[in-house]
């Protein structure tokens, strides 16, 4: 099934040249590369999925709520069915709100959020402390004298000290990691010389290897014996996993203190420089000079230009007062006054000439406004028409012309007529 073609090219004797619309053949034929490219991807995805198996690294390490393989539910249920109340923390301040005097903590802080002083007060809050896979912090914090033993290598973890709860468990699963016991203190499951997975040090108990406690191991071998015995010997079990809410709350860095030194002195100078050029550039020069230009100018070119300005800002009456001063001195001139003569002297002098009315030659050199370009261009006629009545009558002995200025002046320019268009345009 096509698409509706909506138009046809013709070509230059009007036939149909080809089909302006493309279908939906042509489309998918298009698009075919994006098409196979976006199935590939989303069946790489899929595949990558179910060989992850989906659901081995949803939710926290050791978590007690988290039911996946990774979490630790299923231990902390077996001891709530025991009697032990376990608590779930996230910070060091809900640890310090729940601690009691027969509580035992249990303590993974899998991205080291701790720091020394709080890992310390940590210990004093509870009876017993239980930490897993403890880092190098926390070694150097309540257990100086232990260190990292490396991933063992024995291929079975026998306990074979006298803590109760390693005897009871007898073994736990191998291959996790140890820790080193050099000097005096309880080592159980050992994998080689002063190598231990489990390290007690006065209350506090270390357990290398966090696979002990999580949901996929924790039925295998003795762990859950392990972790029964170490956690089960309290009423209180507080389950402590450090969060973002455990690191110092100092704020972002200020402005200042990741701006380096040279920059503020370097902005003050730039602003003294730039205040200084607004002053130098900015002084007032005084008022400007009427200067003759060096070059010759046609009068034609003038006249154009400053004509284009006024077209393009819709500026009649300042064109036509423009061409009403020069017609002005030019009329004073023509009948004997100087260029200096009163505007009331020249208009009488002309139409005392030329023997028209001095409201129409008024109206012609003064009042008239133009609304219009029609308009603009017949008082310009009329300017003219002016000036050359006022010529002839001079040249004919300073007697009236038949008619007067009045039949100098187009008809549609009357003083009545444009008085009309002012107020009616």
């Amino acid at each position: 099934m096509s698409v509706p073609v909506v138009g046809v090219e013709t070509d230059a004797d009007g036939g149909a040249a080809s089909i302006a619309t493309p279908t939906l053949r042509a489309l998918l034929r298009r698009s075919s590369f994006w098409i196979i490219a976006g199935a590939g991807i989303i069946g790489v995805a899929v595949v990558a999925v179910l060989v992850s198996g989906g659901t081995n690294v949803v939710g926290r390490a050791l978590a007690g709520d988290n039911p996946s393989p990774a979490g630790s539910m299923a231990l902390v249920e077996v001891l709530r069915q025991q009697g032990v109340t376990v608590q779930l923390a996230d910070s060091l301040a809900e640890v310090r709100s729940l601690a009691g005097n027969n509580s035992t903590v249990l303590l993974y802080d899998e991205n080291g959020y701790l720091i020394d002083s709080q890992l310390a007060e940590l210990a004093r809050l509870a009876t017993r402390t239980v930490i897993v896979a403890p880092d190098f912090l926390a070694l150097q914090s309540l257990a100086p004298a232990v260190g990292f033993g490396g991933v063992s290598g024995a291929k079975s973890l026998v306990a074979d000290c006298a803590l109760p709860a390693a005897n009871r468990a007898e073994q736990i699963i191998p291959g996790g990691n140890t820790l080193s016991l050099p000097g005096s203190g309880t080592g159980c499951f050992p994998s080689g010389k002063d190598t231990f997975s489990v390290v007690q040090n006065g209350s506090t108990t270390l357990v290398a290897d966090p696979r002990v406690f999580n949901n996929e191991n924790v039925a295998g071998f003795g762990n859950a014996a392990l972790a029964l015995g170490l956690l089960g010997q309290s009423d209180s079990v507080i389950w402590y996993l450090p969060t973002l809410a455990d690191l110092p709350r100092t704020g972002p860095p200020s402005l200042a203190a990741l701006t380096p030194g040279w920059v503020t002195p370097v902005l003050l100078l730039l602003g003294v420089t730039a205040i200084a050029a607004a002053f130098w550039r900015g002084r007032r020069f005084g008022p400007l000079v009427a200067e003759n230009l060096p070059v010759t100018v046609k009068a034609s070119e003038t006249m154009e230009g400053r004509a284009r300005l006024y077209a393009r800002s819709n500026a009649r009456l300042r064109a036509l007062d423009a061409l009403r001063i020069g017609a002005v001195q030019r009329l004073a001139t023509t009948v004997g006054l100087g260029r200096l003569a009163p505007l009331e002297e020249i208009i009488g002098s002309v139409a005392a000439l030329t023997g028209g009315a001095p409201a129409t030659v008024r109206s012609v050199l003064v009042e008239a406004v133009p609304t219009s370009d029609a308009q603009l261009l017949a008082l310009s006629d009329s300017l003219l028409a002016l000036e050359r009545a006022t010529s002839r009558a001079v040249a004919a002995g300073a007697a009236p012309e038949t008619g007067g200025v009045a039949s100098a002046i187009p008809p549609a320019l009357s003083p009545t007529d444009l008085e009309t268009e002012r107020m009616d345009p």
